[in-house]
């Protein structure tokens, strides 16, 4: 490796460990449920996932797992969800 590489290598292993410096604000996921995959979004702070409890409810397990995942870059009405209210990391919902 160039030795002009080997800075820009450990800023970005730092970044990497500073992960509420990035905020999503567009993802599309592919999530492998207990049942079968499903398709999760987030849009302009909006989820959306292609499984049937999020059509009756507007939340499910799998956005409610991708909060927990992501929750520092997440804004905060990202992590706002209608079946468990904020989600926050280390509480079991």
């Amino acid at each position: 490796m160039h030795s002009s590489m080997v800075g820009k290598v450990e800023k970005a292993m730092r970044y990497a460990h500073e992960s509420d410096r990035v905020k999503i604000g567009r993802l599309d996921a592919s999530f492998t449920g207990d049942n079968g995959s499903h398709t999760v979004s987030l849009d302009a702070d909006q989820w959306h996932c292609d499984c049937h409890l999020f059509e009756s409810a507007g939340g499910c397990s799998h956005t409610l797992a991708m909060q927990k995942i992501l929750d520092s870059m997440l804004s905060d009405a990202a992590k706002e969800t209608p079946l468990y209210g904020h989600v926050e990391v280390g509480v079991s919902a």
